[in-house]
């Protein structure tokens, strides 16, 4: 079954967005990209979702499988932690008016993977058409594989943290980014297999060029 087709929508400038699915290191090049602004007193401010608000606690919550909630109930949470991320107070929209870059680790790409491949691609499709996209998004390709040797380490597995999803959600990551191919946001694809200086020196190009 095919996605709604994606629609042309605003670019917000300043805000960077780091997509992939789990254990691409996405968490480690956010932090050392917030190095690099902060080293060159570059006005900043680094996220991620689920937030830490109640809504995106809640959500830690069920990835944990400290809670039970059918997957189109987790896509509404995922829908309103972001509408809250974005237009709430101190949200994305306050800090990228200030002149601040955002950096967010997982956006709306993540709800359309990975909830598209729990409770079909029609309702996050929906639920999330109407949010603004980055001005860049970068994406970290790596084998889910690779992926899941590295989240091996990390004790518990969560909800989405299984090698046969991870490959589904990496072949529906590969048709969301041509969907939104030519939608006005920069897309860079890292080779998440190389090492991390490598990985954050390309992102840094990126994003200070």
């Amino acid at each position: 079954m095919k996605s709604a087709p994606t629609q042309t929508r605003e670019v917000w400038k300043r805000f960077i967005v780091f997509e992939g699915i789990d254990g691409t290191g996405t968490t480690t090049q956010r932090n050392l990209l917030s190095e690099t602004l902060k080293g060159r007193s570059i006005p900043f401010h680094s996220t991620a979702e689920p937030t830490d608000s109640e809504i995106g606690r809640l959500i830690r919550r069920v990835l944990a499988g400290d809670v039970r909630v059918g997957p189109e109930t987790l896509a509404y949470l995922y829908a309103a932690d972001r509408n809250e991320h974005l237009y709430g107070s101190r949200g994305i929209r306050e800090h990228l008016d200030s002149g601040e870059f955002v950096i967010c680790d997982r956006y709306i790409f993540s709800s359309l993977a990975y909830q598209g491949c729990t409770c079909g691609p029609e309702l996050p499709a929906r639920l999330n058409q109407s949010f603004p996209l980055p001005s860049l998004l970068i994406y970290f390709d790596l084998p889910p594989e690779r992926a899941i040797s590295r989240i091996s380490g990390r004790g518990a597995p969560d909800l989405f943290e299984r090698g046969e999803f991870l490959s589904e959600v990496s072949r529906a990551y590969e048709g969301i980014l041509e969907r939104f191919d030519a939608q006005g946001m920069e897309i860079l694809r890292v080779d998440g297999s190389r090492s991390i200086p490598e990985v954050a020196e390309d992102i840094r190009r990126a994003v200070l060029s």
